[in-house]
């Protein structure tokens, strides 16, 4: 391997570590300070490869490595309870703890849900790629991504499913859910 590209990946393994360390600040602040309400920076805007908006905002999560554990506590949580309040301080409690406090364990991918026969999702599905836009605290990246339609039973599917059940209880199966990989070799911070 020649060294440009040593230093392309040591660039997009940096990006990678930022922006994933960015995430987790903000989720856990969203967590802590605004009883799990998505921030700005967990709600990118959704773009075109040639910058045309599909969407002003989509909210994001970050799923980790090895999402079973934290799957099973929410599925637990909705099924342990009908009382949403209940639920969702349970799940916050959860979420404010240490859930995000190691950004090296989440996967390199980001999903969002999107209702059921969703003409957005749809389009993207097509395109097979897209760029997402986060923006918070005066700092902000612009992810170039690949997308695809994650089935029921992938465990980055029901993570999704799972955790936004604590949020919002009576949420369908038949939701999509997308899963957005970025190509951090592509992708970089967005200029202020």
């Amino acid at each position: 391997m020649d060294a440009m590209n040593t230093r392309e990946m040591l660039g997009g393994t940096e990006l990678r570590e930022q922006f994933f360390a960015w995430q987790c600040r903000i989720r856990q602040i969203a967590m802590r300070e605004d009883e799990g309400r998505p921030a700005p920076g967990m709600c990118p805007s959704l773009l075109t490869r040639n910058d045309e908006v599909l969407a002003d905002r989509i909210i994001t999560l970050i799923i980790r490595g090895a999402p079973e554990e934290s799957t099973d506590f929410f599925r637990f949580q909705v099924q342990k309870t009908h009382d949403p309040k209940l639920m969702r301080e349970r799940t916050l409690t959860f979420l404010q703890s240490t859930h995000f406090h190691g950004p090296r364990e989440f996967s390199d991918c980001l999903t969002a849900s999107f209702g059921e026969n969703s003409i957005l999702a749809t389009d993207l599905i097509q395109r097979e790629k897209c760029i997402l836009e986060f923006k918070q605290f005066n700092q902000g990246y612009r992810l170039n991504c690949n997308v695809e339609r994650l089935e029921l039973g992938d465990p980055e599917h029901e993570a999704t499913l799972w955790h936004n059940r604590c949020f919002n209880p009576n949420l369908s199966d038949k939701i999509d859910i997308l899963k957005f990989t970025p190509d951090w070799l592509v992708s970089g911070l967005l200029a202020e």
